[in-house]
């Protein structure tokens, strides 16, 4: 039976929320899930996917390298050490966003559909650029990372846009939001919005809250995500949503009168 193949970008507006991160994880995730996933770093000239993910020593050809007819999409795939059903398409370092259009990186993940994966996660760089182009031309969902603070809620705002104009035989593109970071004392003393006050802002679907979690940076130091931390099963509850299961949201919320600040931004009263 051929296996039908979600192609999912995680994108933000703003960079350093932690979208590589969460790429990383969740492709782990869903690994550990007995999922076959594979992810392609979109972020040509800064790739960092890569490390995330441990497999930077044994990257022989890379994104631009089958563009440009000097690698087959098959030689271009590193595996996973120790999760043999997860694979990576590195990014370039050496070349800009510009080396890849948004009909190759379709062809390129019409490409990998003929491998039966289960997930194509692509990691998006951030911006409104050739690059975001790029990672969103294929996709089937798009998950927006943001964090709660201002500045980068009001990106993901940007970004929400430009996807509801981006339509595909009359159909809006399916998005659903990932809000990355939370620090729990914060938004209780009212100095952090809560996940609720970011929700009500944006007005997407919520998939998942991660929670402020330094063994997250450890992980990716060490590039083996670590499943046992709080912000591991944050990312299992994600994987699991996208599969389709009911799994009830971590309890990191609470109202905080920072809300009042961010919604002047958005035009509210």
């Amino acid at each position: 039976m051929t296996t039908k193949t979600q192609v999912v970008t995680i994108t933000s507006g703003k960079g350093g929320v932690g979208k590589t991160t969460t790429t990383g994880n969740l492709s782990a995730a869903l690994a550990q899930l007995g999922k076959k996933i594979v992810c392609i770093d979109a972020d040509i000239g800064l790739r960092n996917l890569d490390l995330i993910m441990g497999m930077e020593a044994r990257i022989r050809y890379d994104i631009v390298d089958v563009v440009e007819g000097r690698a087959k999409v098959k030689q271009a795939l590193i595996q996973h050490k120790l999760m043999p059903n997860l694979y990576l398409i590195p990014a370039a370092q050496t070349r800009d966003k510009s080396a890849v259009s948004p009909s190759q990186m379709i062809n390129i993940v019409r490409e990998l559909k003929q491998e039966e994966f289960d997930f194509i996660l692509i990691d998006s760089p951030a911006g409104i650029e050739r690059g975001f182009q790029n990672a969103v031309a294929p996709a089937d969902e798009v998950l927006i990372v943001t964090n709660p603070e201002v500045s980068a809620v009001r990106d993901a705002d940007r970004i929400i846009g430009l996807l509801e104009a981006n339509t595909r035989n009359n159909k809006k593109l399916p998005m659903r939001l990932i809000i990355n970071r939370v620090k729990p004392d914060m938004v209780r003393r009212g100095e952090m919005l809560s996940a609720d006050d970011v929700v009500d802002i944006l007005n997407i679907a919520l998939i998942g809250i991660v929670p402020d979690d330094e063994s997250v940076l450890i992980a990716g130091n060490k590039g083996t995500p670590d499943p046992a931390s709080k912000a591991g099963m944050a990312f299992r509850n994600i994987a699991r949503r996208l599969l389709g299961e009911e799994v009830p949201f971590m309890n990191l919320d609470g109202r905080g009168s920072i809300l009042q600040r961010i919604v002047r931004l958005f035009g509210g009263s």
